[in-house]
This record gives structure tokens, sequence and C-alpha cells, in this order.
């Protein structure tokens, strides 16, 4: 069993699609251990963004992230971490496959609905800055 740190955007909070997310995840049979809603500091969203430090498209980031209310949440189940990217789609809607969320659901490149960690380091890093130990 493996965790996964996943986080529903401002942009998905905002359409309204946290429930169908969710329902998405818990039907893949994975198991929900974690979740918060919460509007994230400028500090925090630099700590979770740490390795786009730099580039051309940081500041965007970081005020798209800090701009409205966001889910974060804790999933764990089997390959949860690539099951989760795979459900997710391209970052890029115009790239993502119908039936993975982006594919459905996003419409622009930079309001791409979601994040979810790419490895198991990732997941332990971002699990810790939004759960801060909370967690067995």
């Amino acid at each position: 069993m493996e965790r996964t740190f996943l986080m529903i955007k401002p942009d998905g909070v905002k359409r309204r699609l946290v429930g169908e997310i969710i329902r998405r995840m818990e039907q893949k049979g994975f198991a929900l251990e974690a979740a918060r809603m919460l509007v994230i500091s400028r500090k925090l969203a630099e700590e979770h963004y740490i390795e786009h430090w730099g580039k051309p498209f940081f500041e965007e980031l970081v005020n798209f992230i800090c701009s409205g209310p966001v889910v974060a949440m804790v999933w764990k189940g089997h390959d949860a971490i690539e099951l989760t990217r795979r459900m997710l789609g391209h970052r890029d809607p115009l790239q993502a496959l119908p039936g993975t969320i982006r594919g459905d659901y996003a419409c622009v490149k930079t309001e791409n609905l979601v994040h979810a960690s790419d490895s198991p380091e990732a997941a332990t890093r971002e699990i810790a800055l939004f759960f801060d130990g909370q967690l067995p």
C-alpha cells in the first residue's frame, strides 16, 4: 500500500468539482486518510512548489494556488501515486485524454484543477507540508 498527496486547486473548488474528484478516487478503490480545506499562504505555496523556484512561471503558479481555497488530501492504495496521476491526465487539457479528470473538466493549462505527487519522495514531502505529522 502506498500513500499519495492530492490537492484540488482553487479552480476545482470554485467549479464545485470536489465531490466528483473524491468520488472517482473512491471508485478506484483508494482510501481517504486525511482531508482539509484551506487557503494556502504564500510561504506554504513557495515550499510546495520549491522545485519550480526561479522558473518563469513560478510567480503565476504561486499566485494561483493562493487565490482561493484548496482541498488537500492523503489517499492510500496499491500503486496510488502512478494510478492517481493517470486518473488526472496530462496537465495540458488539450493533451489530456477523455475519461481523465483534466480531460473531462480542465480548460486551461495554468488552471488544471488538481495536483498529485509524482514520486514517493514528493508524496512524503507534500504530506508533511500539508498535514504536519498529523498522520500515523
